[in-house]
């Protein structure tokens, strides 16, 4: 990581849709980031991660009631950290990101994440800010060889471009007030966030074929979109596989245990 790289404020999106999550529903718990992983609470991981890293000076927790988080014993400890904020997270990601923006004046660079992304580690946060310091945006993303190539069950959504399949690994980084453009498209196609090519068509029939041709490579396509919005926009390639596993599914929680397991053991057995 740059010795000059700026200390960022750690976003940590920690809200749930409407309705019954099956998977919080199935564990007995209110929340789906209060599942049990690996014998902790799922939004513990990734927030002693953040914390405990020097590029993070503060940590703010999206969230639509963060008193289950201060009442449960799990969890009780992010309350009571003088570094740890909690605010209110509305019904998308993008909308909150564009009200902390516009309401409370967002203390940039941030660093979003989500408090499903278990597997996040000081060497994907290394790697991440020394490559996405000095952007406006910057996006981490996985290769899908890079994945298969260690997990070849894991199930990913996958966008096509000329330099590969790739998936995202929910980590963003905002580097100032020229990013909200970008945010309110977001917003847009939020509700499809998995169909991969509204996304792109968003940002303009230039962009969308180029990606439909292949034309593009992921990285010229963000620089090309950072270019038409007037702001410097990076992918930032992972290079661990497991930027992208998040808990998302029954299966993901399976994996990440697995490999929290793995990488509990001693060296050498």
């Amino acid at each position: 990581m740059k010795n000059a790289a700026p200390r960022a404020t750690a976003i940590l999106l920690a809200g749930h849709r409407p309705g019954v999550d099956p998977l919080a529903q199935a564990a007995g718990v209110p929340v789906k980031t209060l599942i049990p992983v690996a014998g902790d609470a799922m939004i513990n991981r990734p927030a002693r991660a953040l914390l405990a890293h020097p590029a993070i000076d503060r940590l703010i927790v999206l969230t639509q009631d963060a008193a289950l988080f201060a009442d449960d014993p799990a969890t009780a400890w992010l309350a009571a950290d003088p570094r740890v904020m909690f605010l209110p997270s509305g019904a998308g990601i993008a909308g909150t990101l564009i009200d902390l923006i516009d309401g409370r004046g967002a203390p940039f660079p941030l660093l979003v994440t989500t408090a499903d992304h278990v597997l996040l580690s000081a060497a994907m946060l290394d790697q991440f800010v020394a490559e996405a310091d000095g952007a406006d945006l910057a996006i981490a993303m996985v290769e899908r060889a890079r994945l298969l190539a260690r997990y070849p069950d894991s199930r990913r959504t996958w966008l096509k471009f000329r330099d590969g399949w790739w998936s995202g690994a929910n980590i963003f980084w905002l580097g100032g007030a020229r990013v909200r453009d970008a945010i309110a498209i977001w917003r847009e196609v939020e509700q499809d966030r998995k169909k991969g090519w509204k996304i792109i068509a968003a940002f303009g029939p230039v962009v969308l074929i180029g990606a439909v041709l292949r034309l593009l490579s992921l990285r010229g396509g963000l620089r090309r979109i950072g270019r038409r919005m007037g702001m410097d926009a990076r992918l930032v390639a992972m290079e661990p596989a497991e930027a992208c596993i998040d808990a998302d599914k029954p299966a993901d929680i399976v994996l990440i245990e697995r490999i929290l397991a793995a990488s509990a053991r001693p060296s050498g057995r």
